[in-house]
């Protein structure tokens, strides 16, 4: 997190999501608009899961997505904010966030807590932020996520949010599963998915080994 949103008083993407509305969260008009009147930093970089690409605005992440080709996740970022001033982040301004995310993929770091702009109903949001809940290397499930939100019977609903997300890895929703144990819908990806859920609960077990014997 930025020293700035530190200053600003933000200690966790949790306080983020809190006071979105106010300050951080991208307003409905600002998105409905296409993104008009933001500037949006982005790069793109290699992973184990193929391509990552980390998209900003001045006030934090608002687009976190993997897939196979650099192209192709340039044209999804531009085709969801036609309207703002997109360009190739020279300067070096997401390179701590960047590092971040390619850490947590590496298994250096379990948590991610990242300030977001992005736009989210109330639903969305709640949805969201329970599954920022779950802990590294383990999972819920939809049901669980619907339960733990004050709604038990929009089980499809959560699903939808889990398929709408915007930031992922920063919003894990790979880690939320069916009820049967399969592994449901991923956005970026079913193998993703399964490969992220897999490498969590090895590096879970290694953290824990690593702790025993300290």
């Amino acid at each position: 997190m930025s020293p700035a949103l530190y200053e600003a008083g933000y200690s966790s993407t949790s306080r983020v999501y809190e006071r979105a509305h106010e300050q951080l969260g991208m307003t409905p008009a600002t998105y409905a608009r296409g993104g008009a009147g933001i500037g949006i930093a982005y790069v793109t970089v290699p992973t184990s899961l193929g391509r990552l690409v980390v998209a900003a605005s001045e006030r934090g992440v608002c687009r976190v997505a993997l897939g196979d080709n650099a192209a192709a996740l340039k044209a999804d970022l531009l085709a969801e904010f036609p309207a703002a001033r997109v360009v190739q982040d020279k300067s070096g301004k997401l390179h701590g966030w960047v590092t971040a995310i390619l850490a947590y993929l590496d298994g250096r770091e379990p948590d991610l807590d990242l300030p977001l702009d992005i736009r989210a109903t109330a639903f969305q949001r709640r949805v969201w932020q329970e599954l920022q809940k779950i802990p590294f290397g383990q999972t819920r499930t939809y049901t669980e996520v619907a339960r733990r939100i004050g709604q038990p019977t929009a089980v499809r609903a959560v699903a939808r949010a889990c398929a709408m997300n915007p930031a992922a890895l920063v919003i894990p929703c790979h880690r939320v599963v069916r009820e049967n144990g399969d592994l449901g819908g991923y956005r970026w990806g079913i193998e993703r998915k399964r490969s992220l859920l897999t490498k969590e609960n090895g590096d879970m077990q290694k953290l824990g080994n690593r702790r025993s014997s300290g």
